[in-house]
Order: structure tokens, then sequence, then C-alpha cells
């Protein structure tokens, strides 16, 4: 038996990167789990895979399309892993973005983008997922990826740091609202992990002259994390599967940083 066996989980953000890691790791410890992701061809190849590696246990995974900024979407998302699993016990709120602009220069559309996604789509992923978990009775669990930027801003990803901000203000929130229901909310906050998108912010401040080469800027958010490198999905996965078990029940409106010394709070 594993730490999360029967439950059903809803991973959005999971085509790739942490998403991706968090819902394998599921599947290892018995779990039911929807991989979701706005990049549709990509979290069906992830969910292809991933029925391949499970072999009798196949029928633990699907997958669906959603933009989690669209109401309508994450309901009918939610409509299908019930369909297919039957309920809802988790739900993971990890779709991100990011786009580094020098502080100067960001724009309202930059900042909506951004806070749209992180923001917006976080709070209405909670309300739903506790919509359905209220209907059916018997509490559950929301999950919600933070990040290291929402415990300090740093001036080339201000639009993000505000948006993770965000996301531990509606965690606190939600826990305060839903533990009536016997809903927890809890989440936690990665570093420097070496992801599709550390590659890509790393491109893209070299675009805006705040990075020289490719590389320098995952090297000088990195420079002060005690545990001496950059983290792998898989530093992360021992703490979201615990966040999604039993073991984790009486912990509510909390964010775990997992970013190996990185900032100390």
């Amino acid at each position: 038996m594993g730490r999360v066996s029967d439950r059903v989980c809803i991973v959005t953000g999971a085509a790739q990167g942490i998403g991706r890691a968090i819902g394998e790791a599921l599947l290892d410890e018995g779990a039911m789990v929807c991989f979701a992701d706005i990049n549709g061809q990509k979290v069906a190849e992830v969910a292809e895979a991933n029925r391949s590696r499970l072999n009798g246990r196949a029928g633990n995974v699907t997958a669906h399309v959603v933009d989690v900024t669209d109401r309508e979407q994450v309901r009918a998302m939610i409509a299908h892993t019930v369909e297919t699993f039957g309920r809802l016990d988790v739900k993971f709120n990890n779709a991100g973005v990011n786009k580094p602009m020098n502080f100067m220069d960001v724009t309202e559309a930059n900042w909506n983008f951004i806070m749209g996604i992180n923001g917006l789509g976080c709070m209405i992923g909670m309300q739903e997922a506790a919509r359905q978990m209220i209907a059916q009775g018997g509490g559950g669990k929301i999950v919600n990826t933070a990040s290291v930027a929402s415990r300090q801003g740093f001036d080339n990803v201000a639009p993000y740091c505000a948006s993770k901000w965000a996301v531990v203000s509606l965690t606190q929130s939600g826990a305060r609202d839903l533990a009536r229901h016997n809903i927890t909310v809890t989440g936690f906050a990665p570093g420097v992990v070496a992801t599709e998108m550390w590659e890509q912010v790393d491109r893209d401040l070299m675009e805006i002259g705040a990075a020289d080469r490719p590389g320098q800027a995952m090297e000088e958010f990195s420079a002060e994390i005690l545990k001496g490198r950059v983290a792998t999905p898989a530093d992360i996965t021992g703490t979201t599967t615990f966040l999604a078990s039993a073991e984790s029940d009486y912990m509510t409106g909390q964010i775990v940083m997992i970013d190996g010394g990185m900032t100390l709070v």
C-alpha cells in the first residue's frame, strides 16, 4: 500500500517539470491521477507514457486540457476526473508562468498575464475543487505551488514574485474558510529547480540584458543555496506526496519551503 493509495488527484501544469514529477510520484504511491495542462498534445503524451509504465495500473491515469484561468474549463476538468475515478480527493494548483522583465519595464500586459495564471488560476482552482469536495463529502486536500519568490522580491521578476505572494495569501485564506468542511489547504515553495521553466527564464533574462551568458542566471540565483546545488523535480516530490497523504491531515494554511536553504524564514 502506498501513502496515497486510491486517492484521486488532479495536478495542473503537469505536462512537464515539477507538475509531471508530482503526478508520477503520486501514481507510484498508489493514487489515481489526472494530468492537466493547457498543452493538450504534451499532456496526452505524458499520460500515455505513464499508462505504459504502470502496465496493470494503467487505468489510474487520465489527462485533460485546461486553461486554469477559465472557470468553465476548470469545472470540466474536475467533472472529467470525477466521471473517470468517482470523486476528487486532492487538487494540486501547480500551473504557473513567468516572463522576466526589468522592473521599470514591466507592462500591464506582463502583469496581467502572470497574475492571471498564477493568482487567479490558483483561486479558481481552489474554489472549484472545494465545491466538488463539499458536494461529495469526506473532506479533501488542496495543495498550491508557491515559490522562493513568495518570500522576497527580485528585480527582474516582480509580477512573478507578486503572484506567488498571492498564492501564499490564498492558501491562508482558503485554509481558514474551508477548515469547517474538513478541507486542508497547504502549499510548497520550491527554489531553483532544473526544469524547462528555468531554462526559459534563463533565456528571457539574457534577452532583457539581465544575464550575459547561458546558465548565468541559475548560477547567481543558486549561489546562496546551503545544500550547494540546484534542485531536481525529484527533490520536491517527497514533500508533495506527503501533503497529499493522510500524514499531513493536521496541517493547513502552511507553506513548506523546499529550496535547499536558499531562504531561511
